[in-house]
């Protein structure tokens, strides 16, 4: 996203009630791509680049399509605005979208295979001859100065170092332009300008030292091909990308359905429980994966940080969270996603610092460190930038996975990662939190260290797991200091020494926590959870289902993230929902019910209810999940999807949840005959 770009969308939002002004929402709208690119095909037909994060190549950053009648040069555009209908060709991340226009209804079909996007449109119901005009700008290596096109007769390079994107046309261009932007003065206008601008407002030159590229294309029998390729000067060669790009072209709606269909590796089992479901979530994970194997947290819809700290990087716990979830799915519903455990254990011991720790967030394109805040293990400091959680999460996956004993080293030094992080009352010390919005000595943390030992103490090495079973039960005892007997729950936190309340407990209710029954089921495997313990369980589960849920007078419910939470609020008074909150509920519910049903204990079927109910609300016919089949990360109460779209942790959660209520058979009520 281009400075202009958010510009302009800061002058059409800086009053709305629910938007953020300066972003570039997913919301709407549908992605294709697959390990490499990420194309946003919004509800007008629009494409942009997502795909920084995922290839290390910044691509389209804006585009509009109309049609307009053909061999008219002063027709005209009618521009493609909302969709009649957008949706997925069957389980493919093939993008199908339905325009309603004044010539007839137009239908667009968009692809993104490795580095190369189709767009194809089918004008051919249309009541007279059309051609299609499209405007793209492209800003490789980030740019929007600096750069130049290069035009070849059906096709156009834009370049700048490093970075070539290439657009072409499988039927040529009956006119091609550049367009540079206008400048300060329109930068400053009140208004959004226009796009693409109209005419020629520049001299030629100035035209071609620009990233904007307008054509319009003749239709074939009503249809007409467009391509764009990313690509790296050095990598290919420019007749090798000329030849690459010209042949995507060439592809119509039906090649284009065969190579969305040949993405698929394991088309879901129709059979299978909540089928939509787990096919919307392998795609979604599958969109949000980089060349490295690792995952970004979401699509980056603020590349200013004007809201946030930004999404277009992978955190190790919400991607090693992604990982164990989707081992636990497969190992059940026989996914066959073994390549994809297989990339992420790899990047995971390739990404180890040398303590046995790993960093706060790195590049998914080639696992490079990435600008973060929370490297404290890597810099002189007073430890609190550092968010211990994620080298928890990552050694509960590589133990889990590491059933061949290959990465013995790995965890041997993640042990030692972790026990440098423990403090001698057997509680992690303090750090940052999974929310990255506070310090202190968080019960979430406890949770992920608990669940780390208790897996490493599951493994076979010897030295690595016999120390890790006594720091497991260091941990379990420890746990008892966070809890609130008042309010039977365990807090949030204990303010850490800088706070005026250090020492002191932070009582408020967090989804966090939830995080709490998978570390006991995990311990329940190496030690044991006794009665009192389980009754604390139960109880905590409850509580925070309770008090965290949201019903508001709208379309909406479920979960906020804690108590207080202030984020992203706009003019809502109080807490948003939160999309993984209330899928961890679901998750950590089962969870429990499956603990309570192995023991025989009759509170199983009601936590199972609990389970189901918040499943419910992030299904693909739940109020929190968009028609494309996404998470958004929050909801405003009024229905309106915020922040992050889709988010890849809430999809694993769901996926996993699935899984697990199916193997116990929880995702239906359970009926008792009367004589028993």
């Amino acid at each position: 996203m281009q400075l202009r770009d958010a510009l302009n969308d800061y002058k059409r939002h800086r009053d709305d009630s629910t938007r953020f002004p300066g972003e570039r929402r997913t919301t709407t709208g549908r992605f294709s791509g697959r390990d490499g690119r990420l194309v946003h095909v919004d509800e007008d037909g629009a494409v942009r680049d997502f795909s920084y994060p995922l290839v290390g190549l910044t691509g389209v950053a804006r585009s509009r399509f109309g049609v307009r009648p053909a061999n008219e040069d002063d027709a005209e555009t009618t521009w493609f605005d909302a969709a009649v209908d957008q949706r997925y060709h069957d389980r493919t991340a093939l993008v199908v979208t339905d325009h309603e226009t004044v010539h007839g209804r137009v239908t667009q079909y968009d692809l993104t295979v490795d580095g190369v996007h189709v767009t194809h449109v089918d004008a051919s119901d249309a009541d007279e001859a059309l051609d299609v005009v499209a405007g793209f700008g492209f800003a490789p290596d980030g740019r929007d100065t600096r750069i130049a096109q290069l035009h070849h007769g059906d096709a156009v390079e834009v370049y700048h170092a490093e970075e070539a994107d290439f657009l072409a046309s499988a039927t040529g261009f009956e006119a091609v332009r550049g367009s540079a932007f206008g400048g300060f003065p329109e930068l400053l206008e009140e208004t959004p300008a226009e796009y693409p601008r109209a005419g020629r407002r520049n001299p030629y030159d100035e035209d071609l030292l620009s990233g904007d590229v307008v054509g319009v294309i003749p239709t074939e029998d009503g249809t007409a091909t467009l391509a764009t390729l990313l690509t790296s000067r050095e990598e290919t060669p420019r007749d090798d990308a000329l030849d690459a790009v010209r042949t995507a072209a060439a592809r119509d709606a039906a090649a284009l359905e065969r190579a969305a269909e040949a993405q698929v590796d394991d088309p879901v089992d129709a059979d299978r429980p909540h089928a939509a479901a787990i096919a919307a979530d392998r795609r979604v994970l599958s969109l949000l994966t980089g060349r490295s194997g690792l995952r970004i947290a979401a699509p980056d819809f603020d590349p200013y940080y004007a809201h946030s700290g930004g999404y277009g990087y992978s955190w190790f716990r919400d991607d090693a969270e992604i990982s164990r979830f989707l081992l636990e799915a497969d190992r059940h519903f026989g996914l066959g996603l073994d390549d994809w455990h297989d990339r992420s254990a790899a990047v995971y011991a390739e990404t180890q610092l040398d303590d046995g720790t790993w960093p706060h967030r790195v590049w998914p394109f080639d696992a490079s460190l990435a600008p973060g805040w929370a490297n404290g293990r890597m810099e002189a400091g007073d430890g609190l930038n550092y968010q211990a959680d994620q080298t928890g999460s990552v050694t509960t996956y590589v133990a889990a996975y590491d059933e061949g004993g290959n990465y013995g080293d790995v965890l041997a030094r993640a042990l030692d990662g972790l026990d440098a992080t423990l403090a001698d009352d057997g509680r992690p010390v303090a750090c940052q939190n999974a929310w990255e919005d506070m310090s202190g000595r968080f019960a979430h943390t406890a949770a992920t260290f608990l669940e780390a030992y208790s897996a490493l103490a599951a493994t076979d090495p010897d030295d690595v797991a016999d120390r890790a079973a006594d720091r497991a039960r260091e941990v379990y005892d420890a746990l008892d200091d966070l809890w609130v007997d008042d309010r039977g729950v365990y807090a949030l936190r204990e303010y850490a020494d800088h706070h005026e309340d250090a020492g002191e407990l932070d009582e408020r209710v967090d989804s966090a926590t939830l995080a709490l029954v998978g570390a006991h089921r995990a311990y329940d495997r190496v030690g044991d959870v006794d009665d009192e313990r389980l009754d604390r369980l139960v109880s905590h589960v409850e509580t925070v289902v309770d008090e965290l849920f949201h019903d508001p007078d709208g379309p909406v419910a479920g979960l906020v993230r804690y108590e207080g939470d202030g984020w992203r609020r706009r003019e809502q008074d109080g807490e948003k929902i939160w999309t993984v909150s209330t899928a961890w509920g679901a998750n950590a519910a089962g969870t429990l019910a499956a603990m309570l049903a192995d023991r025989g204990d009759d509170r199983a079927d009601a936590m199972a209810a609990t389970a189901r109910d918040l499943l419910a609300l992030v299904l693909p016919d739940g109020p929190l999940c968009l028609d494309s089949g996404y998470l958004p990360e929050q909801v405003f109460d009024d229905g309106t999807p915020d922040s992050a779209t889709p988010l890849g942790w809430p999809h694993a959660l769901r996926l996993a949840t699935v899984a697990l209520l199916d193997e116990y058979d929880f995702l239906e009520e359970r009926t008792v005959a009367a004589d028993d």
